[in-house]
């Protein structure tokens, strides 16, 4: 069956522009219908830097109601509606009073693929925020709806003046134009190591995920990691949570171990999780469940029972032990603690390196990465300012394989002081 293509480049004309959105199109528009959509044939709709909110929508609905998969490949920045705090996709001729007039309504675009059969829709989004848009995505992750699969980046607004370039997108279609034909999420990998900077929010929703289904709930997949991303797939609300997979000694559900069951056993005095079967075996399932319910202390509490009980057998600093203060670093994301996460992470690293661990060891660079990344997110700028101060010392010992990563915290820590006054 033909598949769509809509490739739509939205920015506004002038001083309110963050990013060069159409620059992408030449490229995009390079690459057959064919690889664009991964069918044998397809309709390819272009809307390059639209006027108004109403012709987005009549061509959105019109792809939408097409029979076949669709695919979208979406550059633009995202503004807020001060009155009605929705956001927008903002067009050429918005501006921050005009949004609610002159921009495309994100909800709309949820509502138009609402209807589409699950996995059918495939969306690649490179967008940039706004710094209201930005606080907002902290505690509100960006809807696109639960049958659809989702890979991009939102980048924060940019800290200079200029127009920032749509480097995520642009990396894909020189990809696309080689010909290969890759797996979303693939090929959403390959984007990631060749572009993605400190900061961003990456996007990796895949519909077809275990347990991903209609109702568009937060999925945990236990225990493989997503070892080719050093930060985190975590914003949206229909997010596929990876945690850390667990060593040798560690039990999980091809393993299990007695142990297991007297750590749960002893986790349900005084309203601990329980666990039975399966999730006796493995307490990676029992996490997950409490995760799914959104009880994120009593995940932390059985992976902190976990984690003594690791060091108790193997010892400090072990990869047993390590293992759980990862979960633990994650569970710390999952919860929406970024300060808490990017400190179990510098925990991590630091350990790693006490161990004798090299400063270029992938699982050494990897925490420090992530702790960089949970940096980011901190609302608070006097913790952000203390914990800057500690992620300095430990970027200087590991650089990390991103070109700029240490002067990208010394930047971002002297506008935290400047900004907040913060000591030190």
């Amino acid at each position: 069956m033909p598949g769509t293509v809509l490739l739509l480049a939205a920015s506004p004309v002038g001083k309110g522009c963050l990013v060069d959105a159409a620059s992408v199109l030449p490229v995009l528009a390079a690459v057959s219908p064919e690889v664009l959509s991964g069918t044998g044939t397809a309709n390819v709709v272009e809307l390059a830097d639209p006027l108004e909110p109403q012709a987005v929508l009549t061509r959105l609905r019109a792809a939408a109601t097409a029979p076949g998969p669709l695919t979208v490949y979406l550059t633009g920045q995202l503004q807020l509606d001060r009155k009605q705090r929705l956001v927008h996709l903002a067009l050429a001729r918005t501006t921050p009073a005009t949004v609610r007039y002159t921009a495309f309504p994100w909800h709309w675009m949820v509502e138009e693929l609402r209807l589409r059969a699950p996995g059918s829709t495939t969306l690649f989004l490179d967008l940039h925020a706004d710094a209201e848009v930005w606080r907002q995505l902290a505690g509100r992750p960006l809807p696109v709806g639960p049958g659809a699969n989702v890979y991009g980046r939102i980048a924060p607004p940019p800290s200079r003046r200029g127009v920032a370039v749509p480097q995520y997108m642009k990396a894909l279609a020189t990809i696309l134009r080689s010909g290969q034909r890759l797996p979303p999420a693939v090929l959403h990998e390959q984007v990631l190591l060749r572009t993605t900077e400190y900061g961003d929010i990456l996007l990796a929703q895949d519909a077809g995920a275990p347990g991903g289904g209609p109702q568009g709930g937060p999925v945990a997949v236990l225990p493989e990691p997503a070892t080719a991303l050093p930060e985190p797939a975590m914003v949206l609300s229909e997010q596929v949570v990876v945690l850390p997979a667990p060593p040798t000694g560690v039990p999980n559900a091809r393993t299990g171990g007695g142990e297991a069951r007297e750590a749960e056993a002893g986790g349900t005095e005084g309203g601990g999780v329980e666990a039975g079967g399966a999730e006796a075996d493995d307490p990676h399932l029992a996490i997950t469940a409490a995760v799914q319910d959104g009880r994120h202390a009593e995940a932390d509490a059985l992976a902190a029972r976990w984690e003594e009980a690791a060091r108790r057998e193997f010892g400090p600093g072990t990869a047993q032990e390590l293992h759980w203060r990862e979960v633990r670093a994650d569970l710390a994301m999952f919860a929406g603690d970024a300060a808490r996460s990017c400190e179990t992470w510098m925990g991590v690293a630091e350990a790693r390196l006490a161990a004798g661990q090299d400063v270029r060891d992938p699982a050494v660079e990897a925490a420090v990465d992530r702790a960089h990344h949970q940096w980011g997110q901190i609302g608070d700028p006097g913790r952000a300012g203390e914990l800057g101060l500690r992620l300095v010392e430990l970027r200087s010992r590991v650089p990390g394989r991103r070109e700029g990563a240490l002067h990208h915290v010394r930047q971002h820590l002297a506008e935290l002081r400047s900004a907040q006054h913060v000591p030190g």
